[in-house]
């Protein structure tokens, strides 16, 4: 089923790899955000505020490079290329999406448990 561009299985796998990345030792961890994650160290446990935190600041850069290379290429920088230009704008969109998806998966969740009977 789609759902605003992006169907349900690719949640799903999205998430099976968010899962997966919290299961791994912190040593290994998500090594391509943007800002450090931090453990428990005891337990080894990824804590999910500063996982949720270091995605969002993830997909802010994906934004802003793609804002910096559209500015550079308005101003006629030879060293950047429409189609790197076209590129940065699509992975831009592409994270900001999937970021639109989950929190909306994440809302839909919260819902379904206020709305459980105790």
């Amino acid at each position: 089923m789609k759902a605003g561009g992006i169907d349900s299985s690719r949640i799903e796998s999205m998430l099976a790899q968010m899962r997966a990345a919290a299961q791994r030792p912190q040593t290994e961890g998500i090594a391509n955000l943007a800002s450090p994650i931090n453990a428990d160290k005891s337990t080894g446990k990824i804590d999910f505020a500063d996982a949720l935190k270091a995605s969002l600041d993830q997909v802010n850069q994906v934004q802003k490079n793609a804002e910096t290379l559209g500015k550079n290429f308005a101003l006629g920088d030879d060293s950047v290329s429409l189609s790197d230009v076209m590129i940065a704008g699509q992975k831009a969109n592409i994270s900001f999406q999937a970021t639109i998806q989950v929190r909306n998966k994440l809302v839909s969740a919260y819902q379904d448990i206020m709305s459980m009977q105790i």
